[in-house]
């Protein structure tokens, strides 16, 4: 008997340890979403990001992955921070047209923000009528700190203050074990360091506590200079250093879970202003410089990985990796655009900066002024251009009837008047003669307009709080020959104050919608590669899920959690379809290629086929 005895003794022991472990594994999860900013999706190799692709080998490859489009920053940074889609944040790019003018605590004002900032972060949420919350939903970081989590965001600036804009205010205390640290921390005007921590992070990293700034890696350069070759790896450093070596440990220390945001500026700051090509289309992004970058954001995993290991954390922590965009390489040239004059190194009739608003004045017979230069009309500046592309259109510019905002890849359009059917397909007849457009998206109200799409058909049109666009606007992209896969080798046109063969992104194309995703840890699969289509917005409402929370609904357009990748999900069905808008005069049509889970309609690419990089003709769709 004694032996039976015995055995059911240990068995049962065995079964209390297997409880035990399971009940450890369903409580409250460390959470660290880890993005590299501007990281294309096929540019991932052993010998590229060797780093990322262990995590996505070993973890879970999202081998369908989609940004949010327009495929900009902070729009992709609200849909990490909330789990919603744009039309429900409103975060329509990283520059927005406001309904009255910004007050700043500089005394200026502007009506055209550009929102990678906190100074202007905070004043947005400021604004009485967003009631605290311009973004219509509480960020995930925000309430993993109320629920007991420990948090961090770190990173690049705008995007880290987006995450849980509560702890932008200047009078507020930072909490004992909430932080956010970006590129203004310990500086004048910028985010505080608490004191506490200023000694500690002198020994502990051997860094001052200050943010270095991007140095070299900042010089963008000009129409007669190239610009860096150099990565940010120095600034990018000290987030690293102050996450592996003062937060995790801190964290540890504490016992509590936690909720880590980390932000990597490269290699979308470095491919933005790399030198490897000047004036040309190839290299492009895909020269030393910008693989330097790549290889930047890489080490900083690397080194956060490390870290939990000697911790004795990884076995608590799940990392998702995701970028917020992809990227492209800048093309300057029209044969249609009558902007079209200016000269750029060896290269003739090139686009300057703003040509979408000049264009506009032009064919509208209105005047052109520059919001960001006291509403002087751009006729009076030096060069006939606006400070940062933007431009308001009208006899009284104060009172426009049309605003342009110049995002990159591509732009928005406002029509604050009240004639705005007439106006909007005025200004859609003339886009579709221009060869830099490919495909137009307008606000529902106006019905259809031939040759465009509406904007709900990209989730553009939900519960968001903030100015609704009028149009967007995606430009043309095409590939060179640059020894790569297309979508690795695309060339977009941008309205961008960058150089042709720098780095742009925010258009509908597959290079900027196919950015990076992949994720490891006790909650995910392992080995698994998810070919349904996933989105940044996907992702924020994963991490909601890992960390027990319910995502605040702010609108009906949230994402949907990932469970085919989490341990015991089963797979999830999905379709491809493609929608094409009834066609113009002329014969052109907008052509949205898009996957679909249940209601969830992800973008694949849009625009005029032949016009953009990835896009599926409808008579070969399928």
């Amino acid at each position: 008997m004694r032996p039976l005895i015995f055995l059911f003794c240990f068995g049962f022991l065995g079964f209390l340890a297997a409880q035990a472990t399971r009940a450890h594994a369903a409580g409250p999860r460390n959470v660290i979403l880890f993005v590299a900013d501007g990281l294309r999706s096929g540019i991932v190799s052993l010998e590229t990001a060797p780093a990322m692709a262990e995590v996505r080998d070993k973890g879970v490859d999202f081998a369908n992955p989609h940004s949010m489009v327009p495929t900009f920053t902070m729009p992709n940074a609200a849909a990490f921070a909330t789990g919603h889609h744009i039309g429900d944040t409103g975060v329509f790019g990283n520059t927005m047209y406001l309904p009255a003018p910004l007050q700043l605590p500089s005394g200026l004002s502007t009506r055209t923000p550009f929102i990678e900032n906190d100074t202007i972060l905070r004043a947005i949420q400021a604004e009485p009528q967003y009631h605290g919350n311009f973004l219509n939903a509480e960020t995930l970081l925000a309430m993993a700190r109320r629920a007991g989590f420990a948090t961090a965001a770190l990173g690049k600036l705008g995007p880290v203050g987006l995450q849980d804009t509560t702890l932008l205010e200047p009078q507020a205390e930072l909490y004992e074990e909430s932080f956010m640290f970006d590129d203004s921390s310990g500086k004048k005007s910028g985010l505080p360091i608490p004191k506490e921590l200023h000694e500690v992070i002198k020994t502990l990293t051997g860094q001052a506590a200050q943010v270095p700034d991007r140095g070299e890696s900042a010089r963008g350069g000009s129409c007669q200079q190239p610009g860096t070759l150099t990565a940010n790896d120095v600034q990018g450093q000290w987030f690293t250093d102050v996450a592996t070596k003062v937060l995790l440990p801190r964290f540890r220390e504490a016992g509590k879970p936690f909720f880590m945001v980390f932000w990597s500026r490269d290699p979308d700051g470095t491919q933005h202003n790399h030198g490897d090509s000047f004036g040309a289309h190839v290299p492009g992004i895909n020269g030393p410089t910008s693989l330097k970058a790549v290889r930047n954001a890489d080490d900083s995993l690397r080194e956060l990985r490390s870290a939990l290991r000697v911790l004795g954390l990884e076995a608590s922590t799940d990392i998702i990796v995701a970028a917020d965009h992809g990227f492209s390489t800048i093309s300057k040239q029209s044969r249609t655009s009558p902007s079209a004059v200016f000269r750029c190194a060896d290269h003739d009739h090139m686009l300057p900066q703003g040509f979408l608003a000049m264009d506009l004045a032009r064919a509208l017979d209105l005047p052109l002024a520059d919001p960001d230069s006291g509403y002087a009309a751009t006729s009076s500046s030096p060069n006939g251009l606006s400070r940062q592309g933007h431009g308001v259109l009208g006899k009284d510019p104060r009172n426009p009837e049309v605003v342009v905002i110049a995002n990159g890849g591509s732009d928005l359009i406002y029509l604050p008047t009240a004639s705005r059917r007439a106006l909007a397909r005025k200004i859609v007849a003339f886009l579709l003669t221009q060869d830099y457009v490919s495909g137009l998206f307008v606000d529902d109200p106006f019905g259809p307009i031939p040759g465009t799409l509406p904007m709900s058909a990209i989730n553009l049109k939900g519960g968001a709080q903030m100015t609704q666009p009028a149009i967007l606007v995606n430009f043309a992209s095409s590939s060179s020959d640059c020894g790569r896969a297309p979508i690795l080798c695309a060339v977009t046109v941008a309205d961008t104050a960058m150089q042709q063969g720098q780095g742009q992104h925010g258009s509908l194309s597959r290079a900027d919608t196919a950015n990076f995703m992949a994720a490891i840890g006790p909650s995910f699969k392992s080995g698994f590669r998810d070919l349904a289509p996933s989105s940044n917005a996907d992702v924020g409402a994963t991490i909601a899920q890992l960390l027990g929370l319910s995502i605040d609904k702010g609108g009906r357009l949230t994402g949907r959690v990932l469970r085919e990748a989490l341990v015991g999900g089963e797979a999830v069905k999905f379709a491809s379809k493609t929608m094409v808008s009834p066609p113009a005069a002329g014969g052109l049509a907008t052509v949205l290629n898009y996957q679909q889970v249940g209601s969830l309609r992800y973008i694949d690419a849009a625009g005029f086929p032949g016009r953009t990089v990835g896009l599926t003709p409808p008579t070969a769709a399928h």
